[in-house]
């Protein structure tokens, strides 16, 4: 999986963490105070939309009052210890990690979520060191699943796309990483258990931890 690979770029949610299900409680609980209940498929209908995007999609669906900088203060209020202290990390992401850096790989975070967010999640279990780059989708001019973030932190890495292998855990940011030209490798996340035979179809390789990226356990799909 790994040969002639200069650079890993991760997404985060989902990815580098089991963080999924803290935006279904935000979104219940945001929309909760103000007499809105949570429709059943909202996070689903969210997965390609950048913050700033959510946020404007949250004003327009909702008929929302508040500025963006009230709901994205909201959101922050109520999001930040969950990344902080108790979104899980991935199965044997750390040791991962460690043996690319060991081998000198550089290592990016492409995510379509708050660049605060990610360093809370990064700064909760002590990884930030082990990060080149953070780049976000608020960053770059199209959202997953066009390959601009992508891109962008490969560039950032100076590292050739095609030598760049991406970890995602939905379609969305899959095809993300095959338009940039970048090998893919889907991971099991529970929140897209339902997506499960599409990534396959999406992707280079599959994986349930990231353990088997080093003892050669992961399936090969191309």
């Amino acid at each position: 999986m790994l040969k002639d690979i200069e650079a890993a770029i991760f997404d985060l949610d989902g990815t580098i963490v089991d963080s999924m299900g803290v935006w279904r409680r935000v979104d219940r609980e945001y929309l909760g105070r103000r007499g809105i209940p949570l429709p059943k498929n909202l996070n689903k209908e969210l997965e390609s939309m950048e913050f700033l995007e959510t946020v404007r999609y949250f004003q327009k669906r909702f008929s929302l009052p508040d500025t963006q900088e009230q709901i994205i203060g909201e959101w922050m209020d109520m999001a930040l210890d969950q990344y902080l202290h108790k979104v899980p990390m991935k199965p044997g992401l750390r040791e991962f990690l460690e043996y690319l850096k060991e081998k000198k790989i550089r290592t990016g975070i492409a995510s379509s979520n708050h660049v605060d967010l990610v360093r809370a999640a990064l700064k909760g279990h002590g990884l930030e060191s082990l990060f080149s780059v953070i780049v976000t989708c608020s960053e770059v001019e199209r959202a997953k699943p066009e390959p601009d973030v992508y891109l962008e932190a490969a560039r950032r890495l100076e590292a050739s796309a095609e030598r760049c292998i991406v970890f995602e855990d939905i379609p969305v940011g899959i095809r993300a990483g095959k338009s940039a030209g970048m090998r893919t490798c889907a991971i099991w996340d529970d929140y897209s258990r339902d997506q499960d035979e599409q990534k396959r179809s999406l992707a280079d390789y599959y994986i349930d931890s990231y353990a088997q990226v080093l003892d050669g356990s992961y399936e090969k799909l191309r």
